[in-house]
């Protein structure tokens, strides 16, 4: 679930978490020897002309119809007109990278619009306004008022093979009943090869599974996997969440997966397999705010980039240069950014660290030096504290390289470690790294991130300059799964990168929400998955008393 924490008024106004959901019909098929394989990417604009990303959903192979699973988690401010922009492209890289991407349509409307209307369905249109051939795009919207999420464990047995030359790939697909009809609520991954599939664990929204009413129907549909996008269907079975915690409380609840085709054609048919739901629990999940207010300290690191590659500072041609009116990108970033940041912080000292630089007294090169020149204390009072320090620094440091990003993650990640050994969500560290984008050490960098991603941290990673990012797009998590060199698989999303320059011209909190909107995500993510609570208990809850009882569990 893609969730973001938009800019809005202010913490006292007036604010609702909406959830959104999309679908697609008759997208343009862009691949000549199949189908497109499409992605959608949501903009969000609250003030003049600048858009700001949301997040995206999952692609989806061969499939010019898709139904995402993925949903859109977005502060609705009643009083602000809060614009949306929807971009569906085909994805044509394995790290679903958007500048090789075929452009498929876009649609733009309120936020306003969509919650009234609960399900928006409109044309899709090109850049250039033309009909984008016979594309629509749904958008369903949903008030999110319950923070509570269904935790499953589910398996199979004796499914159906479907497969000439193998068995089956199959996976399962959620659904809730609405007015309208069936509504996807979570699609689990695809097992190979596999007629007694175990999925892994996985999460869905009280809310989004049964609108928060444990005796309303879920459906649950099983399918094989094909890559032409053409998915066979296995079976499906019908049934409440009452009845699956019921059945699940002793003993794993049993499902006959029933293909109703098949059943009518084939005399003494009994079953396509059966479905296994191991676990089934109702649990509270903690807001950001939640782990904000029971205590959880932000601890907010910066790292600056002191390479050659910067040019001389100076000479008004180097990105470190300071020009009379006391301004560089390095500079706009630490404001832009820090000054969001530091409000979560209690004591508002930050370390802040330098890297690729000789540095005195030795003149040797060094990947991770305090600015202030102080090993024993690199912090600085506050963002102007660190602006102070950043400009006493510049002097006296020679620009060298290579430019090494792993050092600096490594050392964060230190403190991150520590903190996993208490038993509460009461540390969470946000390192900010400014670059001109010119990296040396990407095979460690990717392990180091791979690592940190198990750990309570977050990499955000600010680009300054011109030069090519092509790397920088590939270290953030939304363009795929990043790996390290050996295979590894990092446990979640941790990197956002975003580029200074296309803020330039823009009011100066527009850059601190892109390149923090998905901080408060990770932070929730990360101790629900763990099951850490906020180190003070948690916050009084409105409303727990819905149908479905809620375990303490996390």
């Amino acid at each position: 679930m893609a969730a973001a924490g938009t800019a809005g008024p202010g913490p006292t106004d007036c604010v609702t978490k909406v959830a959104i959901s999309v679908s697609c019909e008759n997208l343009l098929d862009k691949d000549t020897f199949s189908k497109s394989d499409p992605l959608c990417v949501l903009y969000m604009s609250s003030s003049g002309p600048h858009w700001c990303e949301i997040g995206r959903t999952e692609k989806i192979e061969n499939c010019l119809s898709p139904q995402f699973s993925k949903t859109f988690v977005i502060d609705y401010y009643f009083e602000m007109v809060q614009k949306l922009r929807f971009e569906v492209y085909d994805i044509d890289s394995a790290n679903c990278s958007l500048q090789n991407a075929d452009f498929l349509g876009e649609l733009e409307c309120t936020l306003g619009q969509v919650v009234s209307s609960r399900k928006l369905k409109k044309p899709l249109v090109m850049k250039d306004r033309r009909p984008a051939g016979k594309g629509t795009i749904t958008i369903c919207a949903e008030e999110r008022t319950d923070n509570r999420v269904v935790q499953f464990e589910a398996a199979a047995r004796k499914l159906d093979k479907k497969d000439f030359f193998g068995k089956s790939d199959p996976f399962l697909e959620f659904y809730k009943q609405t007015e309208t009809g069936w509504q996807l609520a979570h699609r689990t991954e695809v097992v190979k090869n596999n007629l007694n599939p175990v999925w892994r664990p996985f999460r869905i929204p009280l809310q989004a599974l049964c609108g928060g009413d444990v005796e309303k129907s879920i459906k649950v549909d099983c399918y094989d996997y094909n890559n032409s996008g053409s998915h066979d269907f296995i079976g499906s079975f019908q049934t409440t969440l009452s009845q699956v915690q019921q059945s699940s409380q002793s003993f794993a609840a049993e499902f006959d997966c029933i293909n109703s085709k098949k059943k009518q054609k084939k005399k003494g048919y009994k079953n396509s397999g059966v479905i296994i739901i191991k676990k089934c629990m109702v649990v509270k999940e903690y807001t950001f705010l939640d782990y904000i207010m029971g205590g959880c300290q932000i601890n907010f690191t910066i790292a600056i980039d002191f390479t050659g590659s910067n040019g001389d500072p100076r000479y008004p041609q180097s990105l470190h240069y300071i020009n009379p009116h006391g301004y560089n990108e390095y500079l706009a970033a630490i404001w832009s950014v820090g000054s969001v940041i530091q409000d979560y912080d209690s004591d508002k000292m930050f370390p802040a660290f330098g890297f690729g630089a000789k540095i005195p007294p030795t003149m040797q090169v060094c990947h991770e030096f305090p600015i202030n020149f102080n090993p024993a204390n690199p912090f600085c009072a506050g963002i102007e504290g660190v602006v102070q320090a950043y400009q006493q620094c510049l002097p006296q440091v020679k620009l060298y390289g290579p430019t090494n990003f792993s050092p600096i993650i490594n050392h964060v990640a230190q403190f991150g470690r520590q903190a996993m050994q208490q038993q509460t969500a009461s540390q969470y560290y946000v390192l900010l790294i400014i670059t001109d984008g010119v990296i040396t050490d990407m095979d460690e960098t990717r392990s180091a991130i791979v690592q940190a991603s198990r750990l309570p941290m977050s990499i955000i990673i600010v680009g300054v300059g011109g030069a090519d990012f092509s790397a920088m797009e590939f270290l953030d998590g939304d363009d795929g799964i990043l790996r390290s060199v050996t295979g590894e698989a990092a446990m979640r999303d941790i990197v956002q990168f975003v580029p200074f320059r296309q803020f330039q011209n823009c009011p100066q909190e527009m850059l601190a929400q892109s390149v923090l909107a998905e901080v408060p995500g990770q932070v929730t993510d990360f101790f629900n998955t763990l099951k850490l609570k906020p180190p003070q208990g948690e916050r009084p809850v409105t409303d727990l008393s819905a149908s479905a009882p809620t375990s303490d569990v996390l």
